[in-house]
């Protein structure tokens, strides 16, 4: 009986350790106060598509609409095969020197809006992107996001369009840079001459083989040709082989850019090519892809690729290109005695759902936040912190420096995530951590149904037939909030949405982030399924000084200019992607960021990079007798694809960077 009591005993003693390491710790009242009076909010709705082509504001009457018409051997389905599709970009459209132009995807009228958010006044009305002439059925194809960048390299802002049911669309802009944007300024043009049916969960602009020219990535997920939406077609269509080595998706695609003329006034253009090259392995390639990311992560200004993928592992890829050659090589973390495999970079099983970038552990290297499924009860792999280990040679082995602490730095949990968003919304110099979450709303709880789809044999699930029922009204994590996730003093991050009232049980998809309006703290838009869009105007009490940058590539060689403000017309450029600036600070302590190509699911930061710099005062604008100002290290690729180095001394605010291209060879389009 002793024996057995004292077992019993120890027995309860290990639940109870077990539970105690698995309990979330908290955060005392008095700092959770302390840290949410830093952030205010104000949300305002942006502006949406009517079905006859028209634009309007939130809240206006409009068809209710949940589930897409889909294949009849997919009608079973039709609510999870409708969970994706809102997107949100915000950029600067109409040359005013700020992102406050948005283009969005409003699932329910399957239109592209191009908008000036709330804050902008009325510069132009919203209109809707239409892809005529080209070929488009309306009743099998959906846009389900849009990418902001110059293109063609005319100093334009373009707008790329990727959907269901066809390859993507340029819509490249006409006419001079300072007219207001509208429907008849923007000339549609294929990306792809395959004119297949894709199905493109994300795409990002990177300039991968180091040329000077910004080629796409392009993530999809249903097999190429496949008929997913429309109930007017016969036969069979099929799902992912396995829940967590599906390798029958739609091919990814790498478009290396070859190409482009201008828009010449009042004639032909502008025109911009791309050539499809295979660079990545068959079972990269043949992913089912839910979000894309591009950061150089190891210093030689060549960016690294990420595929975050539903129903298998995510890939990083160490990029080994040479101008014209793109090479790509799959990366791998280590596995230790007690790491689990799913917290191995490349050995996760499934649901990558969102990728960000940024330095976390202050090494002056960026580290990798990747949304996954983390709902309570649930299918709960973890959300991934990949932290960097310096160890950046390791590379070119094959292995993939990082190691995962999600866990420790209270980013693991959450729930169904989408979209992950680094930035810092007090300008205190710590980086908040955005989320956005849910899959379906409805009344009937489908998740018993779904575990025991996932504990199945995955033979089964490549028939749609042996799938549990998801239609409208069904439920999976559809009263979730969007986590608002603030490091607290012990590197721990806590999520303060319900005490900032951002704990509205949206179903959300993407989040893009820019300073709006121009006043030095970053503002954020997110995308919902079903709902409507929402932009958060940050009017944050008290915050700190900052340093944000527009970095650009001249469009014709001259010596690095810097201008303290925002573009204007005598400072046009192209977005200098992946261009990094290092900013020392007075502390010792150093930043790092990245101009960024469109990283992510379906929302768009704007490319500006933004550095806050605390609440003391850190440099002397005036140019008097105050501290001096910071040293700021800045690494590029000029257009001929050289790469270049400058230190600039700039003090806090707002400064746009049209860096150096001093050669006089190489021409700007070919």
């Amino acid at each position: 009986m002793g024996r057995n009591h004292s077992a019993r005993l120890t027995a309860l003693a290990l639940v109870i350790l077990a539970y105690g390491f698995t309990r979330l710790p908290r955060l005392p009242p008095e700092e959770r106060a302390r840290l949410a009076e830093r952030f205010r909010f104000v949300a305002l709705p942006l502006s949406t598509a009517q079905p006859n082509g028209a634009a309007s504001t939130a809240g206006d009457e409009r068809p209710t609409i949940h589930v897409r018409r889909v294949h009849p051997s997919l009608a079973r389905l039709e609510a999870w095969i409708s969970s994706v599709g809102a997107a949100v970009a915000l950029a600067d459209l109409d040359a005013d020197g700020l992102a406050n132009d948005v283009c969005s995807v409003d699932v329910r009228t399957n239109r592209v809006v191009v908008a000036p958010v709330p804050t902008a006044g009325d510069p132009y009305p919203p209109f809707v992107l239409d892809p005529a002439p080209l070929p488009y059925d309306r009743s099998t194809t959906a846009p389900m996001g849009c990418l902001p960048g110059d293109l063609n390299e005319d100093g334009r802002t373009d707008l790329l369009v990727y959907y269901w049911g066809r390859s993507p669309v340029a819509f490249l802009r006409t006419g001079e840079a300072s007219e207001p944007p509208g429907r008849d300024r923007y000339r549609p043009v294929e990306v792809s001459s395959s004119g297949e049916r894709w199905y493109t969960n994300a795409a990002t602009r990177a300039d991968l083989d180091g040329d000077g020219h910004a080629d796409l990535v392009i993530g999809n997920y249903f097999p190429d040709g496949a008929w997913v939406l429309g109930a007017a077609r016969s036969g069979h269509e099929s799902m992912q082989h396995s829940m967590s080595r599906a390798f029958n998706g739609g091919r990814n695609r790498i478009l290396r850019w070859v190409g482009a003329t201008p828009g010449a006034l009042g004639g032909t253009g502008p025109t911009v090519r791309f050539e499809d090259v295979k660079a990545l392995d068959e079972r990269v390639a043949r992913a089912w892809t839910l979000a894309v990311g591009a950061a150089d992560l190891d210093g030689d200004l060549l960016p690294e690729l990420y595929f975050a993928n539903d129903f298998g592992p995510d890939r990083l890829l160490h990029n080994r290109s040479r101008a014209g050659k793109i090479e790509l090589a799959v990366l791998e973390g280590e596995r230790h005695l007690t790491t689990a495999r799913s917290k191995v970079l490349g050995r996760d099983s499934f649901k990558g759902m969102g990728v960000d970038f940024a330095d976390l552990n202050r090494d002056g290297l960026l580290d990798i936040y990747v949304s996954n499924i983390a709902a309570k009860w649930s299918l709960e792999e973890s959300h991934f912190l990949f932290l960097s280990t310096g160890d950046t040679e390791a590379m070119a082995t094959g292995r993939a420096p990082y190691v995962e602490r999600s866990e420790a730095l209270g980013l693991s949990r959450s729930g169904w995530g989408w979209e992950t968003r680094f930035g810092d919304f007090d300008n205190d110099g710590t980086l908040e951590a955005l989320q956005a979450t849910g899959f379906v709303k409805g009344e009937r709880n489908r998740w018993p149904e779904l575990h025991e789809l996932a504990m199945g044999n995955d033979e089964l699930l490549r028939n749609p037939g042996n799938w549990p029922r998801f239609g409208p009204g069904d439920d999976l994590s559809g009263h979730q909030h969007n986590p608002f996730f603030v490091r607290s003093a012990s590197g721990r991050f806590f999520d303060l949405a319900p005490d900032l009232e951002l704990d509205q049980p949206y179903v959300t998809r993407g989040i893009a982030t820019a300073d709006v309006d121009g006043d030095g703290d970053l503002d954020f838009a997110i995308a919902n399924q079903w709902e409507d869009d929402l932009l958060y105007l940050n009017e944050a009490p008290n915050p700190g000084q900052f340093l944000g940058l527009h970095l650009l590539l001249p469009l014709e060689p001259s010596p690095t200019r810097v201008r303290p403000s925002h573009p204007d017309a005598q400072t046009r450029g192209r977005e200098a992607l992946h261009a990094q600036a290092r900013v020392h600070l007075p502390n010792g302590g150093v930043q790092v960021a990245q101009v960024d190509g469109g990283n992510g699911h379906s929302g768009m930061r704007s490319p500006e990079l933004h550095f806050g710099l605390g609440r003391d005062r850190v440099g002397n604008l005036g140019g008097g007798t105050g501290p001096a100002p910071l040293e700021v290290e800045v690494s590029w690729r000029d257009p001929a694809g050289t790469p270049r180095h400058e230190t600039l001394h700039l003090s806090p605010g707002w400064y746009t960077v049209v860096l150096g291209w001093p050669e006089a060879g190489g021409a700007r389009h070919r």
